[in-house]
């Protein structure tokens, strides 16, 4: 991770620009990735950074130079990459995007045929080490590629549209904020096809982040649609906000209340198996008792999986999974190749209001009283592994589970702590079985031992 050039991750390249990341090093990483995956046929597309396009066109220098055809999407989220790489059997995809990384990031994620990932383990290391090799030769500082155009907007379209029964959807009351990322491309296109009533906020794309960087996951990301919401109260049947790139979705139901990924995740499962039971469903090790439970209630098969985007998708097509939910708000879909999407679950959540009646606030009412959770707390240290040494030996009295991170549970409580693959913070996640107070105190007890 990082060895030869820092933007490299451990399940994708993000880095500053253009120090870390360049069109020099786009390029070489272009050649890199010709060189290991051998592809004949690759797709390219960016988000709203104003990095993007530069970045691509060194990107596609480079897989020009090694006789790579190159297709350019143009702007699309991340999971229109894995789209098209998939639905048009491209040998492989690249997205520029560093999701929600501040405006001066810029980064890359890469599959290959059929949209399979491209990790540390899975190949990333080597196309690090051979762009690093690369990048001692001599390079252009102008690029022209080669790139043939190609719009699939239209043909995503009538793929997310085969994730819910549109004829039957009622007219909700939707708010969507795209937060001035891409999000605001797709539900233009997508929305003709909705009977929804969707108000549009912040869909113009604009890589200056002038509202801030899209993260629904902070507050004040959230604060605009959380304050619209409150304000017409009765109006909106629920809020939906995205990332820069959509790859994630955050919900808020009609009275302004922000709702955590985790019980989301309940939600999709509880919506897939009740009428798909026997299916197995992946989950992370951040939060996991509401899963579990609505999993084993409704006759399903719950999978445990390290967090990351590129581990949940080959666990899935190990286990032949039809969903993985992570608490981050990623959520995976077996008819999706197995990939994330932002825009499926806008589709499942409104159809499962369409046919129970009941509001999203409803929908989650019951898991939220029955596992109340933190939400993810980070922190930022100088040393994760003495950070987790110390807490292990203060409660290494509970059942101890190394998946991913260090995840500790007692009877009535558990707390999952662990490194980010991409920022210098450790993440807390702590829930209990319907004990809020008692949530609320373990939380700062961890707290103050990780911030001391």
């Amino acid at each position: 991770m990082g060895q030869y050039l820092p933007c490299f991750k451990a399940y994708d390249v993000r880095g500053i620009v253009p120090s870390e990341l360049n069109p020099s090093v786009a390029y070489a990483i272009g050649r890199a990735y010709a060189h290991q995956i051998q592809p004949k046929t690759v797709c390219i597309g960016y988000d709203i950074r104003l990095s993007g396009p530069e970045l691509q066109a060194a990107l596609a220098q480079g897989l020009a130079d090694e006789g790579v055809k190159v297709i350019d999407l143009g702007m699309v989220g991340t999971e229109m990459v894995y789209f098209a790489t998939a639905h048009y059997g491209f040998d492989g995809g690249i997205m520029l995007t560093a999701s929600h990384n501040p405006a001066e990031y810029n980064g890359m994620k890469m599959v290959r045929a059929e949209s399979r990932p491209i990790s540390g383990d899975s190949g990333l290391n080597d196309i690090e080490k051979s762009a690093a090799e690369i990048l001692k030769g001599s390079i252009a500082t102008s690029f022209s590629p080669p790139m043939e155009k190609k719009d699939c907007y239209a043909d995503f379209v009538q793929h997310l549209l085969g994730f819910g029964n549109i004829a039957e959807m009622k007219p909700l009351k939707v708010l969507a904020d795209a937060g001035n990322g891409a999000a605001g491309l797709s539900m233009r296109a997508l929305s003709p096809y909705l009977p929804l009533q969707v108000d549009e906020m912040l869909y113009e794309p604009d890589g200056t982040f002038p509202n801030g960087v899209p993260n629904p996951i902070l507050p004040e990301s959230r604060a605009r649609a959380e304050s619209k919401l409150r304000a017409n109260p009765g109006h909106y049947d629920f809020a939906v906000a995205w990332d820069g790139d959509y790859d994630r979705c955050f919900f808020l139901d009609g009275a302004g209340n922000f709702i955590e990924g985790y019980y989301i995740v309940g939600v999709l499962a509880q919506a897939i198996l009740s009428s798909d039971p026997n299916q197995t469903i992946i989950y992370d090790p951040r939060l996991i008792w509401n899963t579990l439970d609505i999993v084993s209630k409704y006759g399903g098969k719950a999978v445990m999986c390290k967090s990351g985007h590129a581990f949940i998708k080959e666990r899935m097509r190990a286990e032949d999974a039809i969903y993985g939910g992570e608490m981050s708000a990623h959520h995976y879909f077996k008819g999706h190749w197995y990939c994330d999407s932002g825009m499926i679950p806008l589709i499942m959540i409104a159809d499962l209001i369409s046919r129970t009646g009941k509001s999203l606030g409803e929908l989650v009412g019951d898991m939220t009283i029955k596992f109340p959770c933190s939400g993810e707390v980070n922190s930022k240290v100088t040393d994760v592994p003495t950070v987790l040494a110390k807490v292990e030996e203060l409660y290494g009295d509970g059942q101890i589970d190394r998946t991913d991170g260090l995840s500790v549970e007692y009877s009535n409580w558990r707390f999952n702590l662990r490194g980010s693959n991409t920022e210098p913070v450790i993440r807390l996640n702590v829930e209990t079985r319907s004990d809020h107070a008692l949530m609320v105190q373990k939380t700062a007890e961890l707290l103050a031992i990780i911030r001391a």
